[in-house]
């Protein structure tokens, strides 16, 4: 069966997919195993772990078409890798790894691709493939409502490592301790029951220092109020409040 080749727009779109979807993977992992709380650690576990994920990173990258010359990005193209030799034949594992590698120089990739008839780029070159239109592709609709449920998991996920960075940082518990032994605060607002899902403001710590922002919501059962806090960290001191309005 002829196949036709696939497009440069479909191959670098399917590029981008993998690239924002192996980074959501590789941040998440990082995520989960040092807490919303690395922000503050001090013991150098941060840069280590961040650092030793850059091979696992490369591993997923390098390795994202294993699954029948299909990456998640292809799928949702409708594209697949195979043999240059065949049409109906997927490359092996460390053919589709190899062709990956070369990615590392992206700049010289695009030229290759552009100017090569068969729209083969230099990994293809070397690992002996094309890329095809898929004929067996999925249905356009599963592919859609995938690219749409992936990408409300990345921004509730965003939005759930911010406000589990910020509301962790001993910076955000001073500020809520001072709010609630404030009373003016809690004579107007009333008895306390929330801080709503997510301060806004932003924590920054370099070599031991740090400043931070906060506009916090208190949310009372007589009425809500916006306090505006402002803190620093001397090296290798505790937060201070410089700065408290509301």
């Amino acid at each position: 069966m002829q196949l036709n080749l696939a497009s440069r727009k479909r191959r670098f779109v399917a590029l981008i997919i993998d690239y924002y979807l192996i980074t959501f993977l590789l941040v998440s992992i990082i995520f989960l195993f040092l807490g919303p709380e690395f922000i503050e650690r001090e013991d150098g576990v941060s840069f280590i772990f961040i650092v030793l994920s850059i091979p696992l990173g490369l591993t997923f990258y390098f390795g994202k078409d294993a699954i029948n010359g299909v990456s998640f990005g292809k799928w949702i193209m409708g594209i697949v890798v195979r043999k240059e030799s065949s049409s109906i034949e997927s490359p092996s594992l460390m053919n589709l790894f190899i062709r990956n590698i070369t990615l590392i120089i992206w700049p010289l990739e695009f030229i290759v691709i552009i100017f090569n008839k068969k729209k083969q780029r230099l990994g293809d070159k070397i690992a002996k493939t094309l890329v095809y239109k898929n004929p067996n592709k999925t249905k356009k609709l599963p592919r859609i409502l995938s690219v749409i449920g992936l990408g409300i998991i990345f921004f509730a996920f965003i939005l759930s490592f911010v406000a589990s960075t910020l509301k962790t940082s001993n910076a955000y518990k001073l500020a809520i301790t001072e709010i609630e032994n404030n009373n003016e605060i809690k004579q107007k607002v009333g008895e306390i029951k929330d801080y709503g899902w997510m301060p806004t403001g932003n924590v920054n710590i370099t070599n031991g220092e740090g400043t931070a922002t906060y506009d916090i919501n208190v949310i009372g059962d007589k009425e809500e109020m916006n306090v505006q806090v402002e803190l620093i960290k001397p090296k290798d001191g505790n937060w201070k409040i410089t700065s408290f309005n509301y």
